[in-house]
């Protein structure tokens, strides 16, 4: 059973003076990674397909994730009227594909598998609290704190099975650790970068992996403080055997966080060798 439906959000709350416009891009392309979560759940039940427990955990976990996405879309078109949720979802669908005929894991084991969903949630969780403080609209403000809720039940969800086959599986510490950050650094991969380019680009615009991913994370980026920082670290330490709460928790959040630093930095550039690109071009023809 859900633990909340889209019927208990205060929809009518909605406060458009408070919308911050550079948040709605990323609320779009969040609505449409969330809604992909069916072919998802495809995919876990064929590395799964023996495991009838966990198979009705991920369609459980499938349904909520579907719904994230019909919240947030649902927030960006009152926060943008001109916007289409469905048709922007149809075209990611288009263009972007989950293997939903795998019977087995890419990451090489099931308990892999459920360490690279750690991860996911860890990510989510922590991108949801700080994308709710960030805003100060209501109704966001709402969805995100929901949103995060049912992540941090997904994390330990997944966390709980992965116990489970590493009792049978006993993956190695260094292949743990090999999953969890190969994950993470999945992040910008197109699944996000594509999501931002059909909820806020035009069709005849070209996809450019580069200038879609720096506009998603440079701007996402912006949202996280330090104490997001340092729980999440504290849930991936925990995902791969580690103290959560330990000095090396302490060290590895604050590197990560100057790491975020530095790459926030680092699209901002990105973005604005692209702009300079843009604005470049039409003197070159003219000459």
């Amino acid at each position: 059973m859900k633990h909340w439906t889209l019927d208990q959000v205060a929809w009518d709350q909605f406060d458009p003076t408070a919308v911050d416009p550079a948040l709605v891009p990323l609320v779009k392309a969040a609505a449409m990674v969330e809604k992909n979560g069916a072919d998802y759940a495809l995919y876990l039940g064929g590395v799964f397909h023996d495991d009838p427990a966990f198979r009705a955990a991920a369609d459980h976990w499938a349904v909520e994730e579907e719904q994230h996405g019909d919240a947030l879309g649902a927030w960006a078109m009152l926060a943008d009227p001109g916007w289409d949720f469905a048709a922007a979802f149809a075209r990611y669908r288009a263009g972007y594909h989950v293997n939903t005929t795998a019977d087995a894991s890419i990451r090489g084991s099931r308990t892999g598998e459920l360490i690279a969903r750690c991860m996911v949630e860890t990510g989510t969780s922590s991108y949801y609290t700080a994308l709710g403080e960030q805003t100060t609209e209501p109704v966001l403000k709402e969805v995100c704190r929901l949103i995060a809720a049912d992540e941090y039940r997904h994390f330990k969800l997944f966390y709980d099975h992965m116990k489970r086959y590493l009792a049978r599986e006993n993956l190695s510490f260094a292949k743990r650790l090999r999953v969890a950050a190969g994950r993470i650094g999945e992040s910008e991969d197109d699944e996000l970068a594509f999501a931002y380019h059909c909820g806020n680009e035009d069709e005849s615009v070209p996809y450019s992996h580069a200038r879609c991913i720096a506009a998603y994370m440079g701007t996402a980026m912006q949202a996280y403080r330090y104490h997001h920082i340092q729980r999440g670290m504290a849930m991936v330490f925990k995902s791969v055997g580690l103290d959560p709460r330990g000095r090396m928790s302490d060290l590895a959040a604050r590197g990560a966080w100057r790491l975020m630093q530095w790459r926030r930095e680092r699209y901002r550039q990105t973005l604005a060798r692209e702009a300079n690109d843009t604005t470049a071009a039409p003197l070159a023809r003219a000459a």
